[in-house]
């Protein structure tokens, strides 16, 4: 405080000095501005500029409507072209942003993909604009001899931004060329010319000669899609001007309006992403004053704006995945956590999916039960958790393994993400009590007791025989000893009487890190109603799995959407404080809208639109677990006591 005070003083010394200078300068030149004054009449002039009234005016309003910091408007960013002057993009879009609400930035057309990954990672929603002809090389076909102009720089800068957004799951909304590249971007091909290649089936203009503010054919908007909640179902008048459209539908896409030629006029992403493509120009029509076209856009910012709320909650609370099956990738040569590779967990994945701590099992398939395999369990399982820690070790810069609930919070301040870790099957610690205390020490934090098969600890709910009817004697012992030690028990996989078996002898809560409600899908993974109760007077909670054959009996259409039924029917059996998330990802876990970490925002998008708290939010995504996770590491303080 008095190198701080001494400074200011120093300061002001300075300034007085200056000051004194300037004005014996002042005086040296000629008159005093006080004399100056007193001879025209006019009050002495500061010494700082001050600007006109009508500047003061201008400053003081945007004061009071401009800087409101209550208002918060979601950043929608525009594709843009390039003219011989440089990026251009047209106003008709940037005012239908401003229209609808939304905040519109221009992406400067670059081919450097680390400015445009930090541009993307700052934006509520994108939209991709018109331009020139997609060249046909990225759908692998030879360019026509009708082929418009191309841009080889403009579609390797839109091919990033569309899967850099898509990524973070952002809303997209794609007109025109960016319809036909959001349909390429996803392995989709184009008409390369409509009127040579579609044999005469053409029979309207789809370039056409007045104002785009005016309709010129009709199209025919299909019922039940995402477009039709929008702008209606049935006819809609819009205007035209390509001659190219989306040809092949990219996967993950359907086709869901129709020029009255059959041309393909709008694609979404379905179920369950917000992209939209429309082949018309809204952005013209809502210029013209069209308010059905801005309908679309008022879309992009509604989606961009839920967006931005899940956003700001994960910034606010803490959030975890019980369950994932990574560490069967880290054997694997050339294999790097910090790469966005193909794996559904890593580093930069859950960077974009905004999830902040991650369960790595250590899982071990079940065997033989003879001395010899039962060492071999061990070590392998020894193996495994050493390869987990090298991995935490070898980026320490970005990452850090974590053993309490409160090195979450201190981990997340220090912008890293977090490593749990913990054991599938009980199986790994062979029959030996004293291995559990060792893998305490290693950093376990839970251990599924078994997997798919019975084993020398209890029954399972898969390939059972009954053997034990539950628990056997020495399953008992490992209960009480990870009682004592402060692990948490974990009932994933295990048979009923297991659980039930547990529930009576646990002196702590106890978890089921990925299952989930066999009301909902009719599964020997999944719990019964009377198993939810059970565990919410246990105290414990059940992390849902997203693994497609535990959340729809039909896996093939298992969505994001079946498991916010999960989590609403666990919600309203067994309590708001007893449910969280456990993917079981890289072991199986994956369904349509979610099938990595980067698309966890999808769920709370989800549950926002549910109506879910963020209260209620927070203890979904951690608050829950990691309650548990507490009671347990106290309750083992309190045995050993």
């Amino acid at each position: 405080m008095k190198r701080l005070l001494l400074l200011v003083c120093c300061t002001c010394l300075v300034m007085q000095g200056l000051e004194a200078q300037n004005s014996r300068q002042r005086q040296g030149r000629g008159e005093s501005a006080q004399n100056r004054s007193q001879r025209t009449g006019q009050p002495p002039r500061s010494r700082f500029f001050e600007p006109p009234t009508v500047l003061n005016k201008f400053k003081a309003k945007v004061d009071s409507l401009d800087v409101n910091i209550r208002v918060r408007k979601p950043l929608i960013g525009i594709s843009a072209g390039q003219s011989n002057s440089g990026t251009a993009v047209n106003a008709t879009y940037i005012n239908a942003i401003l229209k609808a609400g939304g905040v519109p930035v221009i992406l400067p057309v670059t081919k450097d993909g680390i400015a445009l990954r930090e541009m993307v990672a700052g934006l509520d929603g994108l939209l991709m604009t018109g331009g020139e002809d997609v060249n046909p090389l990225w759908y692998e076909e030879n360019p026509r001899q009708q082929l418009g102009a191309v841009d080889p720089v403009r579609d390797e800068y839109d091919l990033k931004l569309v899967k850099m957004a898509s990524d973070r799951c952002i809303p997209i909304l794609g007109i025109c060329r960016g319809e036909q590249l959001i349909n390429v971007a996803f392995g989709g091909t184009l008409w390369q010319d409509i009127p040579s290649q579609r044999d005469g089936k053409t029979l309207i203009k789809h370039v056409q000669q007045m104002s785009g503010a005016a309709a010129s054919h009709k199209i025919n908007v299909s019922d039940s899609t995402q477009l039709s909640k929008v702008i209606g179902a049935g006819e809609i008048n819009v205007n035209s001007f390509h001659h190219q459209a989306v040809k092949d539908v990219a996967p993950g896409f359907r086709a869901v309006a129709f020029s009255t030629d059959s041309v393909v006029e709008a694609i979404e992403a379905f179920p369950n992403y917000p992209i939209l493509g429309v082949q018309w120009h809204p952005e013209a029509m809502v210029g013209g004053g069209d308010t059905l076209m801005l309908r679309l856009f008022s879309f992009l910012v509604s989606k961009a704006t839920l967006y931005n709320r899940a956003k700001e909650l994960h910034g606010k609370i803490l959030s975890v995945d019980t369950h994932t099956d990574t560490p069967m990738w880290f054997d694997r040569p050339g294999y790097d956590f910090a790469s966005r590779e193909r794996s559904r967990v890593n580093l930069p994945k859950m960077q974009e999916g905004m999830l902040d701590g991650v369960f790595l099992a250590a899982f071990i398939g079940q065997g033989g039960r003879t001395d010899d395999s039962l060492q071999l369990a061990v070590k392998r399982v020894n193996d495994i958790i050493g390869n987990i820690h090298r991995v935490a070790e070898q980026n320490a810069d970005i990452c850090r393994i974590a053993v309490k609930p409160e090195d979450l919070i201190s981990i997340k301040r220090e912008g890293k993400k977090t490593i749990f870790i913990g054991i599938e099957n009980g199986y790994g610690i062979g029959k030996d009590i004293s291995n559990i205390k060792k893998f305490k020490e290693l950093g376990v934090l839970y251990i599924t007791l078994c997997h798919s098969y019975d084993n020398d600890i209890c029954d399972t709910s898969t390939n059972t025989k009954n053997e034990w009817d539950g628990l056997s004697p020495f399953g008992e012992e490992v209960v009480r000893e990870m009682n004592r030690l402060g692990i948490m028990v974990d009932l994933s996989h295990a048979a009923e009487s297991t659980f039930w078996d547990v529930l009576k002898m646990t002196d702590v809560p106890v978890i089921c890190s990925h299952s989930s409600a066999k009301a909902i899908c009719d599964h020997d993974r999944n719990l019964t109603d009377e198993q939810l109760k059970a565990l919410a007077e246990n105290g414990g909670v059940v992390q849902l799995c997203l693994l497609d054959m535990y959340i729809n009996n039909d896996r093939a259409k298992a969505s994001i959407d079946d498991a916010i039924r999960h989590i609403d029917h666990i919600v309203s059996v067994a309590g708001i404080d007893h449910v969280g998330i456990g993917t079981d990802f890289d072991g199986g876990g994956g369904i349509l809208g979610c099938q990595g970490h980067n698309d966890l925002l999808q769920i709370t998008v989800k549950l926002l639109e549910k109506g879910y708290s963020e209260e209620d939010i927070a203890k979904i995504w951690g608050g829950n677990f990691l309650r548990v996770m507490a009671a347990v590491q106290e309750g083992g303080l309190r045995i050993k006591n």
